[in-house]
């Protein structure tokens, strides 16, 4: 058993892919944290009665073959990566959703053969119920994505390139742990626990710290503002994306 798996811990996190391999095989339950702007659009999709089938970054066959599954592939449509785009997405469509970050890594994660949640700031008290209800007591795995250096999904420019931690996506993971703790975890390893202080110090401040991050300014300077401020809407969701047979559901209890 790895270090780096944060064994002993009722509640781990770590960054990105490398994150996933650490924490995949010993996790109960992992939860992908991508707030700008794939969980919050997965978040915003399932609360309108869509499904979501994240696909990951640049992977044409992967389109082709959802598309062969009746799933609607992102831009082909008003709908995309945008949160503002779903906003009145149908009820019943199946959205086949690419990103650089959160999709990749969902679909990642899902090879893994763990359980998988995706969760931002806008359901972070929902998904960490949702979390504890699938571990049934074993160790959680929050996961925040990042962003990727020399990635700019606005100009769809690059396809790879070394993670960036990014200021939103801790604060989305510490709002997760935080609400975890809350509702009984005891044993946050080191890391959970800075993510958790970072959303505590952050307060009623979060909002505004993420809209002047880096992301936030890319988003707010290219025209976007509306996607930054569906993100920062904190615990305004009841959702709980789900990824069953590799679709994202809500599974909130009705």
């Amino acid at each position: 058993m790895s270090i780096f798996g944060q064994p002993g811990h009722d509640i781990r996190l770590e960054w990105g892919e490398s994150g996933i391999t650490a924490l995949g095989a010993e996790c109960a339950v992992l939860i992908i944290v991508d707030v700008l702007s794939f969980s919050t659009t997965v978040d915003i999709a399932l609360s309108r009665g869509a499904r979501v089938l994240p696909l990951r970054w640049r992977d044409q066959r992967a389109v082709e073959a959802a598309r062969e599954a009746g799933a609607v592939p992102a831009g082909e449509w008003e709908w995309n990566l945008r949160p503002a785009s779903v906003l009145t997405i149908p009820a019943g469509t199946l959205l086949a959703l690419p990103s650089p970050n959160g999709a990749t890594l969902c679909a990642m994660a899902a090879s893994a053969g763990t359980q998988v949640l995706t969760g931002c700031l806008r359901n972070a008290r929902a998904v960490a119920r949702m979390a504890r209800v699938l571990a049934q007591g074993g160790p959680i795995g929050v996961v925040p994505a990042g962003e990727r250096w020399g990635v700019d999904v606005l100009t769809d420019l690059g396809s790879s390139g070394p993670l960036r931690p990014s200021a939103e996506d801790l604060l989305g993971a510490g709002a997760i742990v935080d609400a975890l703790i809350t509702a009984g975890a005891q044993w946050p390893s080191a890391e959970a626990s800075l993510a958790a202080r970072a959303y505590r110090a952050a307060g009623a401040d979060v909002g505004a710290v993420v809209a002047s991050s880096s992301s936030g300014k890319e988003l707010s300077q290219a025209g976007h503002m509306r996607d930054v401020d569906l993100a920062i809407a904190v615990n305004s969701s009841k959702m709980a994306p789900y990824l069953d047979e590799g679709v994202f559901v809500d599974v909130t209890p009705k």
